[in-house]
């Protein structure tokens, strides 16, 4: 067997994750289908590069030593690719801008804007619940850029050479739950008042589950966390069987009240990445304007906006607090 760019890549990958698992994800492969691959290039060296444990995968000391050749190996290839890809494109007289997200109701508006502003340019979506797996995407080449979520306490795992723009410094979540929840008549619910319901999030979604586990241990309840995906959270949560969390923009419906958090424990920074400057500042100014619409557009977050001035900031976008219609983003390297 002779090793092959993508098989630096599951290196890479693996390594990167931690985990068999967040590295097929990452890398749309199935999982026993990767465990194959690692054995063959193994196999090939004749040497283990990974121990394999409970906790997941790490490095052998031989692993480290063929990482540090297979990064800037990985990352150049996937320069030559995306620069070729792209003067090709501007040859043939068109573009194909290939954006990943993380879910968000501004993404709709910010495709429509692309397309009216830069007729020539067709927007692609991939949708992936995982930011870090949509970084490693863009990192390699698979998309231009993505917009993120970055959940307070989990830090993103942000590969070298990418280049960020905030949108959102904080983004505080609220909760979802029955339209006749007794909580519900509250302009902000107190995690007190839900201390005898069920939450669901979705577990995949990376930094959602301890973000809510840390914050109900820091109020001192004990609340039972389900997991689930948030279209069957939502449905659960119109029968009164848990509440969720969802995010300030999120649409109304009559059976569900959506809700701010006293204190809003739980934030996400909003973020754009690319592989460039340029990048960004091609695709940034519509998604800003993009997602200012929706904010002003659900009822929940309008209100909040309203009442701005009297319970302080709400959103603090691009690391100012306060809010405006329209805020500069501010572009900062990985962390």
């Amino acid at each position: 067997m002779e090793l092959e760019v993508r098989h630096l890549r599951v290196l890479c990958a693996i390594a990167d994750t931690g985990s068999l698992h967040k590295a097929a994800r990452q890398l749309g492969l199935a999982q026993p289908s990767l465990s194959t691959q690692l054995r063959r290039i193994e196999r090939a060296l004749g040497a283990q590069l990974f121990v394999r444990d409970r906790t997941g995968c790490r490095p052998t000391p031989l692993g480290l030593a063929v990482l540090s050749r297979a990064r800037p190996l990985v990352a150049e290839f996937a320069a030559i690719v995306t620069e070729t890809r792209a003067a090709a494109a501007r040859a043939a007289g068109g573009f194909r801008l290939r954006i990943g997200a993380t879910a968000s109701r501004a993404i709709p508006g910010w495709l429509r804007l692309l397309r009216a502003r830069l007729p020539r340019i067709e927007p692609t979506l991939q949708m992936n619940v995982s930011a870090n797996a949509l970084l490693g995407m863009v990192a390699t080449g698979r998309l231009d850029m993505a917009f993120v979520h970055e959940v307070e306490g989990s830090p993103l795992r942000v590969p070298p050479g990418l280049r960020l723009r905030v949108l959102i410094e904080r983004e505080p979540q609220f909760v979802t739950l029955a339209a006749d929840h007794p909580a519900a008549s509250r302009p902000e619910v107190r995690l007190a008042d839900l201390a005898g319901d069920r939450w669901m999030v979705d577990a995949t979604v990376d930094g959602e589950w301890d973000a809510l586990a840390r914050v109900l241990r820091t109020a001192g309840l004990h609340s039972e966390i389900l997991h689930g995906d948030y279209l069957t959270a939502y449905s659960l949560a119109a029968t009164g069987e848990v509440v969720t969390v969802s995010q300030p923009t999120a649409p109304p419906r009559p059976d569900l009240a959506i809700r701010p958090i006293e204190g809003d424990p739980i934030g996400v920074r909003l973020l754009l990445a690319a592989r460039t400057e340029e990048e960004l500042d091609d695709a940034y100014p519509e998604l800003e304007e993009a997602y200012w619409a929706v904010a002003h557009d659900a009822p929940a977050c309008r209100e909040r906006l309203r009442r701005a001035g009297a319970a302080g900031p709400v959103l603090r976008a691009a690391g100012r607090p306060g809010v405006r219609a329209h805020v500069p983003g501010t572009a900062v390297a990985p962390r």
